[in-house]
């Protein structure tokens, strides 16, 4: 994989081994941070995070010295991540009063539905699984791993990111991270251009930058969000790496075909107390935001000498565009212009993306930098019998396998139990479901178990998709629904097969929000195995273009399926795996000592 990148495994191993030993333990004052907020949605979501947060602290899976925070957007319409920041420091402040202004935070913007990634819908991507450690580790335990040497090197204030990324990087032996400045501090990483075009970008003061070492403190000029190429160049953004990064002049072109080209783009950021504490008298004056705001495009924009006010009424990257959005963007600028955007340049890093099912299953099973950076193993904390046929190429995470059973390469199966006759195709994801019948899932697959209450019983409903399906997509007119594809298939020749009617009915949300995430598709069972058998009856029936009706069944979209969601018994599920590979482990180890003897 390269020096850089064993570099980067070095020191990745170096922090999970110092996080293993403070799971469950206490931590020394200012060893971590004061809090952990986590952002959700709604309080639905917020109910789910206290409750899975809950069991990892009764399992001693956390630091115990750290204080953890749940907070849950207002009612009403979508804020986005900004709104959600915002937000969570008035919850800082009600929950700790003065006390938190001398707090270090870190705060993980958790909240949405994940969408591109529906097997951490229902109990959220910060509880995403990992293939690594013993309980597995999730997205949080990683997160907390990652930026443990943070706090120690930081001033009162908040460093903000996200639940769905992963930052791995080297650093010599004496250089730290620190923030101690006032205004913003963020971290920069290079990376191709055409990453540039999906990320925030920074615009470097050549004057503060030498592109050389790990570590390297600088000034931005500018920020860029989600810029096109010639907007990079123009705006001296764009590096060339001879031998180390130089920036080039602004407007120049370049060799094109030159590989060593790359521009810093962005992860987390951290706010100073006082900045944090003005984006706090901010909304507050503000009462409602009424709008969708985005923490990186909406408050880094407005930083640096080079900063205009010109992106506030560019909306071309907004997926909905809100009457009020405008008017909010320019306040912001006037509040922030002026305040320094300090970057910390980490010339030997790598910013991981998990947010879709393409990205989890390529950096999860195959040959991937992240894969051999953080150790990610083939079977993590599973019984995997010897006799299934094991390949490097897979990932088993917290799921119990019986002999016979067969999983394809290039496949995930966590919190699962599957039967001796199941054999599972290549490129699948099965999450949180129990298959004791002979079945052959197919490639490319997506399966998904979900515990819902709806009346005073538990019943299950499992989602199957193909690993390609856009659950985003959605039409406004019955018209046009023959443009929503459920495994190569139009979606109207689905519910043919399936004796279902196309009709408004057939969608949970109001008549403009069509599509396959919304769609009433997905039968409840009494019984976990059974929904599982449904919904791969269901897919059978399309790939074989055979008749299966579904006009008996209680019918539930991905969308209820949330709202119906029983977060207590699908924790349940998992914990009854969990405590049944505890008791195989304890064997195990009783009949080693035994031989040994």
């Amino acid at each position: 994989m390269g020096e850089r990148s064993a570099a980067r495994r070095e020191d990745t191993a170096r922090r999970l081994a110092r996080f293993a030993a403070l799971r469950g333990a206490a931590a020394r004052p200012g060893e971590l941070w004061d809090v952990v907020v986590l952002t959700a949605a709604d309080a639905a979501q917020a109910g789910a995070f206290r409750e899975q947060l809950a069991e990892k602290l009764r399992r001693e899976q956390l630091p115990r010295a750290v204080r953890y925070l749940v907070c849950a957007d207002p009612p009403g319409p979508r804020i986005g991540n900004g709104g959600s920041t915002l937000h969570a420091l008035r919850c800082l402040e009600e929950q700790y009063g003065d006390q938190w202004t001398s707090f270090t935070v870190l705060l993980i913007h958790s909240g949405g539905y994940s969408q591109r990634l529906p097997s951490a819908s229902a109990l959220g991507k910060i509880f995403t699984a990992l293939p690594l450690g013993e309980p597995v580790y999730q997205m949080l335990e990683l997160k907390l791993a990652m930026y443990m040497d943070f706090p120690r090197h930081m001033k009162p204030g908040v460093l903000v990111t996200c639940s769905d990324d992963i930052e791995l990087y080297s650093t010599g032996v004496t250089e730290a991270i620190t923030f101690d400045k006032p205004g913003f501090t963020a971290l920069a990483h290079p990376s191709d251009l055409a990453v540039g075009t999906t990320h925030g970008v920074f615009v470097l003061d050549p004057s503060s930058f030498s592109g050389k070492g790990g570590l390297e403190y600088g000034s931005c000029y500018r920020f860029l969000h989600k810029p096109d190429v010639q907007t990079m160049r123009q705006s001296g953004a764009v590096c060339v790496r001879r031998g180390h990064p130089q920036l080039s002049s602004p407007g120049s072109c370049g060799d094109s075909a030159v590989a060593s080209e790359c521009v810093y783009t962005d992860s987390v950021f951290y706010m100073d107390h006082s900045t944090a504490q003005q984006l706090l008298q901010f909304y507050k004056q503000m009462g409602t935001l009424g709008c969708e705001i985005d923490a990186y495009g909406d408050f880094l924009q407005a930083l640096g000498p080079g900063a205009t006010p010109d992106y506030t009424k560019n909306t071309s990257n907004v997926s909905k565009e809100d009457p009020g959005l405008v008017a909010v963007r320019q306040q912001l600028y006037s509040l922030l212009q002026g305040t320094a955007l300090n970057v910390i340049v980490l010339n030997n890093s790598q910013f991981y993306h998990i947010g879709t099912t393409q990205e989890y299953l390529f950096h999860f099973t195959a040959e991937s930098k992240l894969r051999f950076e953080l150790g990610l193993r083939p079977v993590a904390f599973s019984i995997f019998p010897d006799s299934a046929k094991t390949l490097d190429q897979l990932s088993i995470i917290q799921s119990i396998l019986e002999p016979g059973c067969v999983i394809g390469p290039g496949s995930v199966v966590e919190y699962s139990r599957i039967g001796p006759e199941v054999s599972v195709g290549k490129g699948s994801i099965v999450s949180g479901s129990y298959i004791n019948f002979n079945v052959d899932i197919p490639s490319h697959c997506f399966l998904s178990s979900v515990s819902v209450k709806m009346t005073d019983r538990v019943e299950y409903v499992t989602m199957v998709f193909g690993v390609g399906d856009d659950l985003k997509k959605c039409v406004k007119l019955l018209s046009d629904i023959h443009s929503l594809q459920f495994f190569g298939v139009s979606l109207p020749e689905c519910l043919d097969l399936w004796s279902l009617e196309a009709s408004d009915q057939l969608f949970s949300r109001d008549n403009t929000r069509l599509g396959l995430w919304t769609a009433r598709i997905f039968p409840v069972c009494s019984t976990l195995s059974e929904s599982v058998r449904m919904s791969l009856n269901m897919l059978n029936s399309v790939q074989h273009k055979s008749a299966f009706k579904l006009s008996g069944f209680q019918l539930l979209s991905v969308e209820e399926m949330l709202t119906y969601k029983d977060v207590e018994d699908m924790l349940k599920f998992r914990k009854q795996i969990y405590y049944e590979i505890c008791l195989q482990r304890q064997k195990e180890k009783s009949d080693y000592r035994m031989n040994s003897t």
